[in-house]
């Protein structure tokens, strides 16, 4: 990681650590830029944490952050979502369904290629979600697909999605980054590439380069000659390179410091609002949280508004044990607010007269993630719980034992209510880390998807929803802001909603400007 410095370091000592002194809380502080005119050229750094050995290059088995930033600048789907989150066309000029929604029709773009100069074809997209669908390897993004029969090429551009069961939403689960569009002879090793960027090198846990694709079908944007994502292991070192100009632009800063931060005359600070959650995932089928009432006991002990200010300082908004808040159905229930007594109450009447000892498992997954912890542990021993805190590393996190914990934490960047159901809350789901697994409300989830019109579907929504609200495994406190920190020499970085760090990792809107 010793990348040559564009600019002279702050004045010796002034490290992260000199930084947190001078903190101050709350509102939002966003920089200036001062990047000029977009120019074509130069090399951007860029600065994450939570990697591991098993950070990837495949398109469709992306975990971590550092795994969707490649994901997303190395291949491109059939759709996306804009900075305010709504479905665009990308790699499809369009994708239209049928009367009942049992049959979606793509139909590709003109001209569009892979990074070979190969034209990316109606069989490789067949191939793309046929791998995603594969049985006896199902990728990410296959419980999103279980109604889909077949997809066959109709053309040399057309395709069609033929379900065996109506799907309204099928737009939505083809928008998520992890259904990146592949050749028929995809290597994941040597993967030749659909998005704006392909593949130099990939060192797991340490560094990847990608470097422009001249056949990218955007004729906007693609400045960059290359872009180099540099993990760090802990989010003193991310901020002390970019302090260092060792990077030009780091993903989720630490949000005590963004008033600091902004202040230094070099840097600017991008400030989105999203619907990205850090929820507390409670294991509904290990005791004590089997029992519902102590979920609603650990519910009643925080205090919504002190996380936000203390975990987000300010940057973020309180949540109320649901997700999905930007989906246009997202209802509108009493505000759970801070009840100690009633949640001693649930605790007596659930068999704890004098509290219970339970281990929280957290990991510097997410900004913000473990600063939640600390101060659950101490909202929570006011009910007499006691929190006995396990921190562990993003690699330990995310391994063997990941979605096992009986009582943790995680992040989820910004999505709608039902495609999040698919992913987490389902029988199908594959990231189900509450182990929740209701049948009635999985047939809600069911029948609300095969619904085509948002409106017709809002009464099944809120009533999934609610069963969320009362029993679910999720404590939900808030939604954070998405906040990271750049060179103001860094140009074309906008606010986005989707939760995705650095305008949602669009690297081909990025150019390098004045140094």
């Amino acid at each position: 990681m010793n990348t040559p410095n564009r600019r002279q370091a702050l004045g010796a000592g002034l490290t992260l650590s000199a930084l947190a002194g001078l903190t101050a809380c709350g509102g939002e502080t966003v920089g200036t830029a001062d990047a000029g005119d977009p120019v074509k050229g130069g090399a951007l750094r860029v600065g994450v944490t939570g990697g591991n050995a098993a950070d990837t290059v495949d398109a469709h088995i992306p975990v971590n952050s550092g795994d969707i930033a490649r994901t997303v600048n190395l291949y491109n789907c059939l759709l996306s979502r804009t900075d305010d989150y709504k479905i665009q066309p990308e790699l499809a000029e369009s994708f239209e369904r049928n009367d009942d929604a049992t049959v979606w029709t793509a139909t590709l773009r003109e001209g569009v290629k892979f990074s070979d100069g190969r034209d990316i074809t109606a069989d490789d997209v067949v191939f793309s979600f046929e791998r995603i669908n594969d049985p006896d390897d199902p990728k990410t993004a296959a419980a999103s697909f279980t109604m889909l029969d077949e997809v066959v090429a109709t053309g040399d551009r057309t395709i069609e999605f033929r379900l065996s069961e109506p799907n309204g939403i099928l737009d939505d689960s083809v928008s998520e980054y992890t259904t990146g569009i592949v050749p028929v002879d995809y290597d994941p090793e040597n993967p030749v590439c659909s998005g704006p960027f392909s593949l130099v090198s990939h060192t797991p846990g340490q560094s990847t380069v990608i470097k422009r694709n001249d056949y990218y079908w955007r004729t906007e944007g693609n400045y960059l000659d290359e872009v180099e994502i540099l993990n760090f292991n802990d989010t003193d070192a991310l901020i002390n390179a970019l302090l260092s100009t060792q990077v030009d632009a780091i993903a989720q800063i630490p949000l005590a410091l963004v008033e600091v931060i902004d202040a230094d005359e070099r840097m600017s600070i991008l400030n989105s609002e999203t619907g990205m959650w850090l929820p507390f995932t409670m294991r509904v089928d290990k005791k004590p949280f089997d029992d519902v009432r102590v979920r609603q006991a650990f519910r009643l002990v925080v205090d919504r508004e002190q996380m936000i200010e203390q975990v987000l300082s300010g940057f973020g908004t309180v949540g109320n044990d649901m997700f999905a808040p930007l989906d246009p159905n997202y209802p509108d229930f009493p505000q759970r607010t801070r009840d100690v007594g009633k949640a001693k109450q649930l605790l007596a009447e659930a068999g704890y007269p004098d509290g219970l000892d339970v281990e929280l498992v957290t990991a510097p997954i997410q900004s913000g993630v473990v600063e939640s912890a600390q101060v659950f542990a101490q909202q929570a021993a006011e009910a007499g719980i006691r929190v006995t805190i396990r921190k562990v590393d993003a690699t330990t996190f995310f391994g063997d034992e990941y979605l096992q914990w009986d009582f943790a934490q995680d992040f989820w960047n910004t999505r709608d209510f039902l495609a999040q159901c698919i992913s987490c809350v389902v029988d199908e789901s594959p990231f189900n880390e509450t182990h929740w697994d209701d049948e009635d409300f999985t047939k809600l989830v069911k029948k609300a998807r095969a619904m085509t019109d948002a409106k017709a579907r809002r009464d099944l929504e809120h009533e999934a929803q609610k069963m969320l609200y009362d029993s679910g495994g999720y404590i939900i406190w808030g939604f954070a802001n998405q906040v990271d920190a750049f060179q103001k020499y860094v140009g074309g970085l906008v606010p986005n909603a989707t939760g995705r760090p650095l305008s949602g990792w669009r690297f081909d809107r990025v150019w390098i400007g004045k140094v």
